[in-house]
């Protein structure tokens, strides 16, 4: 059915914020307020169950605790976090090359690549909303997958971004994430951004690079974006959890920590 995953995606993510705002849900009264039937609940409360958001009871379903939880807005972290988020995002940019078309994710991490991409001529393709009301180098062309508007992340997600993708093949691909692990894989907290970031890391054809400050490593969010075998890059800070990066570096992905401080003192 055309637009079905799209349908899906709004449905889902209505019951989710059903359960953030009430940890309780009823089968019947959602399928009456999204006019859907019962068994169609159902099906998605027990996809939740089966990634450990929700316990099903006869009737409804409740939320774990401590799942569905979400980062704070970039104006809300710490001076240590930002420095080292731009710290990442300012090495990012110099392995960007004059002629790249770059894909880059929804994340505050990889929008600060924007700042500091200066005197080259690259194409980056995001569904990151917020990139148009964002400084950039005039040399730098953006274009906006469109879709559907997430309104917390002011990403855009769908079947009309994902078909814009798959239109492009991309050099480079820089991926924020909600968590990355051996274990659970690339993660956010996302439902519908999980499409996205996967078909970013199919659509690109040279390196793929994940963003994550230190308390990104070993974490594990609901929702699953992509294998890390898609990716060949972790960009991070110092002090990150040194096992989990060992696990990572046996699996052959490249780890580059920064030293959040000096890497951005001369920015």
């Amino acid at each position: 059915m055309k637009n079905s995953k799209s349908v899906v995606f709004k449905r889902q993510q209505y019951i989710l914020k059903a359960l953030k705002e009430s940890r309780d849900v009823q089968v019947d009264e959602l399928a009456q307020q999204l006019k859907v039937s019962p068994t169609t609940i159902r099906r998605d409360l027990q996809i939740f169950e089966e990634k450990s958001i929700v316990n099903r009871f006869h009737g409804g379903a409740r939320l774990l605790e401590g799942t569905l939880k979400e980062d704070p807005p970039l104006d809300t972290l710490s001076p240590k976090n930002i420095s080292q988020k731009n710290a990442i995002a300012k090495y990012a940019a110099d392995l960007i090359e004059d002629g790249d078309t770059i894909f880059m994710n929804s994340s505050s991490t990889t929008l600060l690549l924007l700042k500091y991409i200066k005197n080259k001529r690259v194409i980056i393709v995001t569904n990151n909303g917020r990139a148009v009301g964002t400084e950039k180098d005039s040399r730098v062309e953006l274009i906006l997958t469109g879709g559907e508007v997430y309104d917390r992340k002011q990403s855009m997600v769908g079947e009309f971004a994902l078909h814009t993708l798959s239109k492009i093949t991309a050099d480079k691909a820089f991926i924020g994430v909600g968590g990355i692990s051996v274990k659970g894989g690339i993660t956010t907290s996302v439902l519908q951004e999980t499409a996205v970031n996967e078909m970013m890391l199919k659509r690109c054809q040279g390196p793929c690079y994940v963003l994550a400050t230190t308390s990104k490593i070993g974490r594990e969010h609901n929702f699953l974006s992509g294998s890390i075998n898609k990716i060949t890059t972790i960009i991070t800070g110092k002090d990150a959890d040194r096992d989990e990066l060992m696990r990572l570096k046996e699996q052959g992905l490249k780890i580059i920590e920064l030293d959040a401080l000096a890497d951005t003192a001369n920015s």
